[in-house]
């Protein structure tokens, strides 16, 4: 698994065990019927796609097609957990944030550069971001400005604790990299 993907999994890890229990549960399953209706609400609507086809009994990895790496990268994480429950992801556990800075950067980057399906998923990424509180809903706060050109460390990292001035300063790293030519 890529070290993205294996971020996106901790991430989400409370969630993919969630969805991995609910589904072994006999039918009716109302959790997991409740865990849907929320990854619906909150824009996930393909990736709930996949999961009803999984619950229905559907774990080729052809059922994955048409997802965006995030969500892809869940799905492969639930088919895997519903053959292995050891290789379950410890929702106990916290993401490196730092270690989200390169894709942070690259979408942030490709955004800036016109790419709409980019702008997306960062817009997505942030409401996520909001949604955790505290330093990553800060830093989820300057992606615009991000977007815009701002590069000025001391004005985007107002009022962040050091390990979201350490995310940022991680991101601007990455974009400084991105922006240079090959």
């Amino acid at each position: 698994m890529f070290e993205a993907s294996k971020q996106i999994v901790q991430a989400h890890a409370a969630f993919i065990c969630d969805v991995v229990t609910s589904m072994q549960e006999p039918k009716p399953r109302h959790r997991f019927d409740a865990l849907m209706k929320s990854a619906s609400d909150n824009g996930w609507q393909a990736l709930v796609t996949v999961l009803n086809a999984i619950a229905e009994g559907r774990r080729d990895v052809m059922v994955l097609n048409g997802l965006d790496q995030e969500d892809s990268a869940i799905a492969e994480a639930i088919l895997l957990g519903l053959q292995d429950p050891n290789s379950l992801p410890d929702p106990n556990k916290k993401a490196d944030a730092t270690m989200a800075a390169p894709g942070l950067a690259g979408m942030i980057h490709a955004a800036a550069t016109g790419n709409v399906q980019a702008l997306t998923l960062i817009s997505q990424m942030a409401e996520q971001m909001q949604r955790a509180g505290g330093d990553m809903a800060r830093v989820a706060a300057v992606i615009r400005p991000l977007i815009n050109g701002e590069r000025d460390l001391k004005t985007l990292s107002r009022k962040m604790d050091e390990r979201g001035k350490a995310l940022l300063e991680k991101i601007l790293e990455e974009l400084e990299l991105l922006s240079k030519p090959q």
